[in-house]
C-alpha cells in the first residue's frame, strides 16, 4: 500500500527549522515537518516560580495551542470556551518534561524558559513537530542568556544533549515513520518517539488504535522512531551551525 505522499515507509517528510523567525523572543524557530508546521518560542524571564525559589535550579516549561484554523475545519480558541482541554495539557506537559530532559537545571541558573508551541497547521505530528522545534528554540535562548552571562554554569554544560522527536505507526499491517494526518487516522498502531541525539529514550507514548500489537511489531517501531530522531538531530545541528 503507497503512502499517501509516495514516501518509503522509513522516510521522513521534508524538515525545515527557520531560526530567527519571530523578532521578540529570545529564541525563535518556525519548524517544518512536511505540511505539519509550529511555530516554537523561547521566552526567559529572571527568577523562577515560587516554589523553586532558593534552590539554585532553573525552571524550563512549555505550552502548546493551535491556532483555529490550523485545521480543516475552525476550531473555537481554548481562552473563549473559558478551559484548557485535556489533549492541549497532556502536550503541553510532554513538550515541557521532553526539554527538560536536555538541560541542566542548575547550570541554568535561576533562570525561567517558556516555550510556547503554536501550531500554524496541522497534518500530522504536530507534538513531535514542536518537540523538534523547541530544542532549537530553547538552544537559542540559553546562547541568549549567555551572551548576558546570566547562567550559573557554561553554555556547554546546560544543553548537555539534544531531544527530537518523531511519529511512527502500522498502517496496513505496515510500520511506518513520520506519519501525516491521513496516516495517522487510519494507523492501527500509533506512537510517538523521544530520543536524545545519541538514540537514548526520553519517553514513548503508544497505544493499539484498532486492536493490539506483538513485540515484534513494538520493535520495528522503535527502530523506525530512533532512525527517525537521529536525523532530526542531524538537521537540528545543521540548523544551529547555519
Amino acid at each position: 500500500m503507497a503512502r499517501p505522499d509516495g514516501r518509503r515507509p522509513d522516510q521522513l517528510r521534508p524538515v525545515t527549522l527557520t531560526r530567527g523567525w519571530s523578532t521578540h523572543p529570545e529564541g525563535s524557530v518556525l519548524v517544518e515537518f512536511g505540511a505539519t508546521r509550529v511555530l516554537c518560542t523561547a521566552s526567559v524571564t529572571e527568577g523562577v516560580p515560587r516554589w523553586r525559589k532558593g534552590s539554585g535550579l532553573g525552571w524550563v516549561t512549555a505550552e502548546y495551542a493551535m491556532l483555529p484554523r490550523a485545521t480543516n475545519t475552525r476550531s473555537d480558541r481554548e481562552s473563549v470556551k473559558g478551559r484548557v482541554g485535556g489533549r492541549t495539557h497532556e502536550i503541553s506537559r510532554l513538550i515541557g518534561r521532553s526539554l527538560r530532559a536536555c538541560i541542566d537545571l542548575k547550570a541554568l541558573g535561576e533562570n525561567s524558559v517558556v516555550l510556547d508551541c503554536d501550531v500554524l497547521q496541522a497534518d500530522g505530528g504536530t507534538r513531535t513537530a514542536a518537540i523538534t522545534g523547541a530544542y532549537v528554540a530553547l538552544h537559542d535562548a540559553v546562547n541568549w542568556l549567555a551572551e548576558r552571562k546570566a547562567l550559573a554554569g557554561k553554555p556547554e554544560k546546560v544543553m548537555h544533549r539534544s531531544v527530537a522527536a518523531v511519529s511512527v505507526g502500522i498502517i496496513a499491517g505496515e510500520p511506518r515513520l513520520d506519519l501525516c494526518y491521513e496516516e495517522d487516522v487510519a494507523a492501527e498502531v500509533d506512537m510517538n518517539v523521544v530520543c536524545t541525539g545519541t538514540g537514548d529514550f526520553v519517553e514513548v507514548q503508544g497505544t493499539g488504535e484498532a486492536g493490539v500489537f506483538a513485540r515484534e511489531q513494538l520493535d520495528a517501531l522503535l527502530d523506525l522512531g530512533v532512525a527517525g530522531c537521529l536525523e532530526l538531530a542531524d538537521a537540528q545541528r545543521k540548523a544551529l551551525t547555519s
